[in-house]
This record gives C-alpha cells, structure tokens and sequence, in this order.
C-alpha cells in the first residue's frame, strides 16, 4: 500500500531573519581548512545584495494534493502547487524508473519498496515540470535516497557535463552521498566526482584542474563555488540542485552565503533547475527564509514538530554524582554490556573533551577512536572508513558527525556531554539533539540513546529536551547497578 499525507496545509509567516547563534558544533570544525562560513570574508555579494529577503510566495496557489492524502495513516504534511497531479507510489516501478536504476535498487541496495518519506516525495521530484521541493524528513527514513534517486533519474547518460549537483556541509557527508549514488547508480553508466577539501600535499591546484566532466557531482560548498569560480565546473547543464542538510546550509552560523550564491549562479545560467531542499529539521528563522528562496511554484513536505523524534530508540537518563563517575558508567556499564549489541558513537561537547575522555579510556583498556573538526582531512577520512567497515566498535565525537552520517549497525548514542547552545548554556540545542539521537536506530532498527547527566544545569537542560520533543526520556535508577542497565537494553530490544 502507499504510503500517505496528511491533509493539511503549511502556514509560511513573513519573518525577519534573525541572526543564529553559534554552535559548538561550528566551534568543534573552526581550526579547519574545510570550508569559509556564511559569515567569512568574501568578495562575493551576500544575501542581502541577492535581493531575496525580498521574494514573496503566492499562498494562494498552494493547495494539497488529494492523491497524496490519508490523514489517518501519516505524520507527514504535504503542499503542492498548480494542477500537477502526484499519486504515491507503493513500488519503484511505480516511478517509471529506468531497468538500470530499478537493478541498482533492488540488487545493490536491496531494497524493498519504497519508505514513506520517498512514496510521497519521489513522485513530486520525478514529474514534470520537476518543481522545487522542500522537504523535512525523520533520520534514518530513507531521504538519501530521495536525492540520489532524483539525480540519477535526471541524468542523461549521452551528455559528458554536470548535470546534477549536491551540496553538503561536510566533506564526511559528501563522500557518504557519493558512495550511495555510486551503488545506487552502479548500472547506469552514469559519472560521478566528489568536490570536497584536500590536505595541500594531495590537493592539486585548481588552475591545473582539467574541467569537470562527471555528470554528477556531490561536495561542500566552498569547494563547489571554487570550482565554479575558476571556470572549472560548469553549470550551463545542470537540471537540479541538492541542498542536504539544508537547514544548516541556508543558516546564519552556516554556509548560507555560499549557498546562495551557488544557487543564484546555477539558475541565471540554467533558469529551469530544480532546486531539493532536504533535512531532518528546520527552525522557523531557516524554514521562513528557505520558502522565500525557492521558487514560488514549489512543493512543500514537513514532518510535524512533535513527531520528530525517532520511535525505534528508546532514551534513557543517568544521574551520576561527580563528572568522573560518566567514564565509570561508559565502560562499565554501557560499554561492557553493549560490546556485542553493534557499534556506539559517545559525543562530546568539544574538542577536549574528546580527547580528554578518549585518554580516559585507553587508559582503562578500551580500544576507542575519535574524530574532531580539527584533524586532517585524510585522518578524519580514514577514522571513519575504519567504523564504517566495522573496524572499531566505539567512535567518540564532536557534533561534527551528529548531521547525516549513516552507519547502519549503530545501536548505541551516548551523549557523554548533552548538546546546549553555544551563548546560552542552559538551553539546549534541540535540532543537534534530534540529528544525534538519530544516529542510532537507522531504518527503524532497535537503538538507545544514554544521556548522562551531572548537576543542576544538565538536570534542567534535559527537562526542556523532553518538554520540547513531548517525551518522557526514562531514568535508570542505579548509575552503579548492572542489573538497570541490563534491563534499559532490554527493554531497547538490545538484550
């Protein structure tokens, strides 16, 4: 059966765009060469100079598509525009997909049919006339493949120039895409190149660079714009643009200069241009100015705000009396009992205290890798090919991996340090708590997430986190007691 829509519409208000804060999880990437930030010094007009604080959406052509629409069995709010008609699709096949494409997914990919997010959003990227989507999806629901599917489908395999482009806020993210796309697109034909960051002893000048010919091509969007910038990647071809994370990506405190700047440089060149905004969240400051971005006539998908938040994990808090005493229940407790149950990501609020809990680990005999903003490109890249091939069991991080990383066999989040707001540290960052709890549980899998808390502050932090997301995140009585902790991963599915 298809999977459905709600009836229901989306409300856009006209609000001013307020600056963002910053994140520790911008903090954590600062000391990198990755990328220069929306708010770095640039030669290029910014947002303001674009004019597009300016554009307005016509409300009045928006109505909901009665083929997409079930409320009775959907947490999901769709919008479409003019007279297009779009009807789910309960099968791939139903997408008129190519028999090359159709193999990538059933054999590479082993997929079965289509997962909600992708029934409903794959029918309004995949017919013409390919308007913009804007579309806000739950971790883990198949939203990947969405994009990559769109690219692929798009592609026509005869004309050697890029013809789609993806854009991601981190080089790890990038690669992770292109791996899916070339799986996915693995019988097509159809190539690819990654635009990301190098470490200067393998990065080759761009003045040598030879002019991009991948018809497909994913990475970070100050990577892209240099490409772009140097007459190197031309976009006089492309017929749709990918924004992942997108949230993150039209932000104050993210690449939103960049971003846009790419984007109105695409579609001057290529006016046609389909434009795909996903996330797993968007505040209403981005929400507000992404609706003014986009096209007018454009389609909208957003999961209800109480929704967000992921069925398959089960949460758990745990009051220890002294900061140490979190080392003490990671190993012996979490860590010991779960050796068996998958692989684990603990993140940490910073750079030192990654380094300091990873010392503290080793210390007591657990192989532990750790992964930070600051580390060369090549070394963060090999850290996460090593979890990724199963090579390490426990990976410690920053926020740098809370966004997009997949790694289906993560069943255990500990949230050593919960995430708070970089100038206000009694609130909590709620949308980077929703991309970490994420992280385990992929796919609708069993996972659990750990919160450690010690003090007040962390005690009230974690009592906005279950008010704002409707949840009542369960206590385990005995931060000593093994038989608490034996019964919170049974109760996960875990044990």
């Amino acid at each position: 059966m298809a999977e459905t829509v709600e009836n229901a519409t989306v409300k856009v208000e006209s609000k001013p765009v307020a600056e963002q804060p910053k994140r520790w999880a911008d903090e954590a990437d600062e000391e990198t060469p990755e990328e220069p930030s929306a708010s770095s010094t640039s030669e290029d007009k910014g947002a303001e100079e674009l004019g597009v604080e300016n554009l307005a959406i016509d409300e009045e052509k928006k109505k909901i598509n009665k083929f997409l629409d079930e409320p009775e069995d959907s947490n999901i709010k769709a919008v479409t525009t003019g007279d297009t008609p779009y009807t789910s699709a309960s099968r791939f096949e139903d997408l008129n997909l190519s028999e090359e494409l159709l193999k990538g997914l059933y054999v590479e990919m082993k997929f079965h049919k289509p997962s909600k997010i992708q029934a409903i959003s794959l029918p309004m990227i995949l017919t013409p006339p390919y308007k913009d989507l804007i579309a806000q999806a739950h971790n883990g629901s198949g939203k990947t493949t969405c994009f990559v599917l769109g690219m692929l489908s798009r592609v026509d395999p005869n004309v050697k120039a890029p013809q789609a482009i993806c854009i991601c806020p981190t080089r790890e993210l990038a690669i992770q895409n292109l791996e899916v796309l070339r799986k996915m697109g693995k019988h097509t034909g159809i190539t690819s190149e990654g635009a990301i960051p190098m470490d200067s002893t393998n990065s080759i000048p761009i003045s040598k660079r030879a002019p991009i010919m991948a018809q497909i091509v994913i990475g970070t969007p100050g990577t892209i714009k240099k490409w772009m910038s140097a007459k190197k990647l031309g976009v006089s071809s492309v017929k749709i643009l990918v924004f992942d994370e997108a949230d993150h990506m039209l932000a104050e405190d993210g690449f939103k200069d960049d971003s846009l700047r790419i984007m109105k440089d695409i579609e001057r060149i290529s006016s046609h241009c389909q434009v795909l905004l996903f996330s797993a969240t968007f505040n209403e400051i981005v929400k507000n100015f992404v609706l003014r971005v986009v096209k007018r006539d454009h389609n909208q998908l957003f999961v209800k705000k109480e929704e967000l938040k992921l069925e398959s994990v089960k949460q758990f808090k745990v009051y220890v009396p002294e900061e140490l005493s979190k080392v003490l229940v990671v190993k012996e407790r979490i860590l010991e009992l779960g050796e068996n149950l998958g692989q684990t990501i603990i993140f940490v609020r910073t750079r030192n205290g990654a380094s300091l809990l990873h010392k503290s680990l080793v210390e007591l005999g657990y192989e532990v890798t750790t992964i930070v903003g600051s580390l060369r490109q090549e070394e963060r890249d090999k850290i996460v090919k090593e979890f990724k091939d199963g090579l390490t069991q426990v990976l410690i991080s920053t926020d740098v991996l809370a966004r997009g990383f997949d790694q289906q066999q993560v069943n255990l989040v500990i949230n050593y340090d919960l995430p708070i707001k970089h100038d206000r540290p009694s609130e909590p960052d709620y949308e980077v708590y929703l991309h970490r709890v994420g992280r385990a549980g992929r796919f609708g899998r069993k996972g659990a997430v750990f919160n450690l808390l010690f003090g007040d502050r962390d005690q009230m932090v974690m009592e906005k986190i279950e008010t704002h997301f409707s949840v009542t995140v369960e206590e385990i009585p005995d931060w000593k007691s093994e038989k608490d902790f034996k019964g919170a991963l049974r109760s996960a599915g875990l044990l």
